[in-house]
């Protein structure tokens, strides 16, 4: 973000260049195997790593006055946020000057807006009551981790194929290629590892994570001072008969942005992102209106 003053008003203007995402830093630290590589990368100025992944490259901007089904539109493709402007002189602004002409801003997340559906359950029961499956929201189609992967092997995967969380299945065999995602279906699901768990850790701490394999990790997180005050950490799941009101209130109680879908044996079967959940309810809006 920079700010500047209008030259003609005086008016302090705040311009935003960019959004950086855990996802961007994931990218920037993954794959340098140099001797002190890391460091330098740790060193380097937030504005270098923007647009690692493909989300950072562009800032999405609503206008106040746009409806929730054009905004559900936006965030059903996989926007994660927007910035919305609290300026009352930029309501018929639109596209790049929107961004340019509002002077503070406030964020529009998919949990914001998956949250404000749990709001309007009693409006939305005849959608949310659905289950997730008939609802065609769930995504079968998953990459996982090993649990011998170690943490420098996962945050290479997730930065080749810009994920931003996998989950974590028991190793078949120690012939298995533990450096690389495998398929999860039907694999038994132990973990998660996102890039949001390297927040707040300093370079020290980074340093002593990537060696350990991904399921000690995962276990060590909850341990560490850096997560004290969160949440104890729990396997998120779900099973195909679950309604997609379950699944939102899974999500939302434990602020995850996606829900493994899993057998009566753990066996991973796909996930319900927040994504998902909102073309699933976009989709059953606009097919009951019409």
């Amino acid at each position: 973000m920079i700010v500047e003053s209008d030259k003609e008003t005086g008016r302090v203007k705040k311009q935003y260049i960019g959004m950086v995402t855990m996802l961007d830093v994931v990218a920037h630290i993954a794959g340098n195997e140099e001797e002190n590589g890391l460091d330098k990368k740790m060193a380097a100025h937030v504005s270098s790593i923007i647009g690692h992944c493909p989300e950072g490259r562009s800032l999405w901007s609503l206008n106040p006055n746009t409806s929730i089904m054009d905004c559900m539109e936006i965030l059903s493709k996989g926007i994660h946020r927007v910035l919305v402007p609290l300026d009352s002189n930029v309501e018929n602004t639109s596209g790049p000057e929107l961004v340019e002409s509002a002077s503070a801003y406030t964020m529009l997340t998919q949990m914001d807006l998956v949250s404000f559906f749990l709001d309007q359950s009693s409006h939305l029961q005849a959608i949310l009551s659905c289950t997730v499956t008939d609802l065609s929201a769930v995504n079968d189609n998953v990459l996982a981790i090993t649990s011998q992967a170690r943490v420098k092997d996962a945050v290479k995967c997730m930065s080749m194929a810009m994920l931003n969380a996998v989950p974590i299945v028991e190793a078949s065999s120690d012939e298995e290629d533990h450096t690389q995602l495998v398929d999860a279906k039907n694999r038994r699901v132990v973990g998660t590892f996102s890039a949001s768990d390297l927040k707040g850790c300093n370079l020290a701490t980074l340093r002593s994570w990537l060696p350990l394999n991904a399921l000690e990790f995962a276990e060590k997180i909850p341990r560490t001072p850096l997560f004290a005050s969160a949440p104890a950490r729990e396997l998120v799941t779900c099973h195909v008969t679950s309604t997609l009101v379950q699944v939102i209130r899974m999500a939302t109680t434990r602020r995850v942005h996606r829900v493994w879908v899993v057998d009566k044996n753990d066996g991973l079967q796909g996930l319900v992102s927040l994504t998902d959940i909102i073309a699933a309810v976009r989709a059953a809006i606009s097919t009951s209106t019409s």
